[in-house]
């Protein structure tokens, strides 16, 4: 066993952790370069592997050599030979005209222009564009800057560390900060027991599946054309269900591209093959756009039969009159809309702050308060009800210490693979133990990350009236609701909510200020809370005169 590290080679003790994991995890994934990679950086001295990992961690891949003085380190040159040898660093890549300008201060970048047209008055971006005017051939910086006393060194396993922390991660959203924030206390993450079969990627294929998605995204947010984009992305398939919903995302966002810049048939055959949750209901609007409307009507009718959610069933309901009426059908009977109750108040327009915050202040009172919660409460008060069921140690739902919540967290399975951890969570309303459960998981759990639980909100006092004034049967109902679709039911919940704890009751409060009207998921809430007895009303604010 090696010895353990001194606390200023934090980063180096993290990321030989990093590589342990997927070492001991994902050996038989592992290409013969990373695995050399390993291998041979285990077998090298600290120096040199601190100066790697220093790099690894930071922005770019170039790096002045006057940079990398770090003291925990000492000779960073002897250290830069060694990775020089192991062809890990390079001291002679060919740099871009752009990349040695962002190296350079302004009479460093000065020094490369022409001496007629070196203007020390001028701004640094406006020397870059001189330079790239010149259109020089890329070149190592040493050609680039002969008189400088400088040496550059970039880093040439840049990818290869990359696609060890996709492995670790199970994507590259995450990067090597998350277990310094972790060490520091500022994150905090449920210790989930994480057996070494559980991972993120099953096959190699997966691997180089995930980094083809994202370099055809990362190519679209730069503006590459739609079509060029999909070269590779309509013959893709994965038995991955993670990679299945990055593709299915990808696509989606590219047909909507093509339905922005007026390809409303091609917009409408990516539709056609795309999986994504609301890629029936654009069908029905791009096929109204090119006033296909039977085509439409037809369409609707099919995907009212059995929606998707409830915000699909929500639009099929008013686009079926629509397409009806422009085909001169009768009109499809409409459910009975919900009896909205209703308040209006005229406040004094505030000099500061929000509509719901002016009405929070006009009706709180010290027997009756009244807070903003918005989204935030009834997420809370289910995921610290259901917090077993959302951090079960399921296979494939967490593979590294880092998770804020599972990773099929919005897959159509994801309360079926559970339910009967969720039936347990929601029995404790029945006989009445959920209090003292939830009081207790607070206390315990305070600040650990979490998909639903909002911290900074959730303090002592206001989880108390919680749970004296909210019925266990709202409860269940609301958090019944939020399993149906758990991405679509968390928003769209009313601003405020006031508590009569001497009455053990409460009402949820709408607020809408002038010209302000109820969004589509904000009616699905109102709707529901109005079949299940949940006391809701909508304020309708109007400012007095001045």
């Amino acid at each position: 066993m090696s010895a353990p590290l001194p606390p200023e080679l934090y980063y180096l003790g993290n990321f030989r952790t990093a590589l342990a994991w997927v070492g001991e995890r994902y050996a038989d994934l592992l290409s013969a370069e990373e695995s050399s990679f390993i291998a041979r950086f285990a077998a090298q001295p600290l120096p040199t592997q601190a100066l790697l990992v220093r790099m690894v961690m930071r922005k770019g891949c170039h790096f002045r050599a006057s940079k990398l003085q770090y003291a925990e380190i000492g000779d960073a040159h002897a250290a830069a030979t060694t990775l020089l040898e192991l062809g890990w660093l390079s001291d002679c890549a060919p740099l871009e005209a752009r990349e040695v300008a962002a190296l350079l201060r302004k009479d460093e970048l000065l020094a490369l222009l022409p001496p007629a047209e070196r203007r020390a008055s001028r701004k640094k971006t406006e020397l870059e564009a001189q330079l790239l005017a010149l259109e020089l051939p890329a070149q190592p910086f040493a050609v680039w800057c002969p008189g400088l006393d400088e040496r550059l060194y970039s880093l040439q396993v840049g990818a290869l560390c990359d696609r060890l922390r996709l492995l670790f991660f199970g994507n590259l959203s995450q990067d090597w900060s998350e277990f310094v924030l972790a060490d520091l206390g500022i994150y905090r993450y449920e210790a989930v027991l994480i057996a070494t079969e559980s991972r993120g990627f099953r096959c190699r294929a997966d691997v180089d599946d995930y980094l083809f998605l994202r370099e055809r995204r990362e190519r679209f947010e730069a503006g590459e054309a739609v079509a060029a984009v999909l070269d590779g992305l309509l013959d893709f398939a994965s038995a991955n269900p993670y990679l299945q919903s990055r593709h299915a995302r990808l696509l989606f966002k590219l047909a909507q591209q093509l339905e922005k810049d007026g390809a409303a048939e091609a917009a409408l055959d990516l539709y056609r093959g795309c999986a994504h949750g609301e890629a029936r209901w654009r069908q029905i609007r791009v096929l109204e756009k090119l006033e296909r409307h039977a085509e439409a009507h037809a369409l609707a009718v099919q995907l009212s039969a059995s929606p998707s959610s409830d915000e699909e069933a929500q639009r099929l309901e008013r686009a079926l009159p629509r397409l009806a009426r422009k085909l001169g059908l009768p009109a499809p009977a409409r459910r009975a809309a919900f009896a909205e109750s209703r308040s209006e108040l005229v406040l004094a327009r505030p000099a500061h702050g929000s509509v719901e915050h002016a009405v929070r202040e006009h009706l709180h009172r010290e027997q009756a308060p009244v807070y903003y919660v918005e989204n935030t409460l009834l997420c809370s008060l289910f995921g610290l009800l259901c917090w077993e069921a959302i951090f079960a140690p399921l296979p494939g739902a967490f593979f590294h210490p880092f998770h804020s919540g599972p990773v099929d967290l919005y897959s159509s399975d994801f309360h079926a693979r559970r339910k009967p951890l969720f039936d347990a969570c929601l029995a404790r309303l029945d006989d009445g133990s959920y209090r003292a459960h939830v009081r207790q998981l607070h206390r315990d759990k305070f600040g650990t990350q979490s998909p639903f639980v909002f911290w900074g909100l959730l303090d002592e006092a206001l989880l108390e009236l919680a749970l004296d004034c909210i019925p266990a049967a709202h409860l269940r109902a609301c958090c019944e609701r939020l399993l149906g679709d758990l991405r679509a039911n968390r928003a769209g919940m009313p601003d405020l909510i006031q508590f009569h704890p001497a009455e053990r009751r409460y009402r949820l409060i709408e607020v809408k200020g002038p010209g302000d009207r109820l969004q589509d998921n904000q009616k699905r809430w109102l709707a529901f809370a109005a079949a299940h007895g949940i006391p809701v009303e909508v304020c309708y604010v109007s400012w007095a005169a001045a």
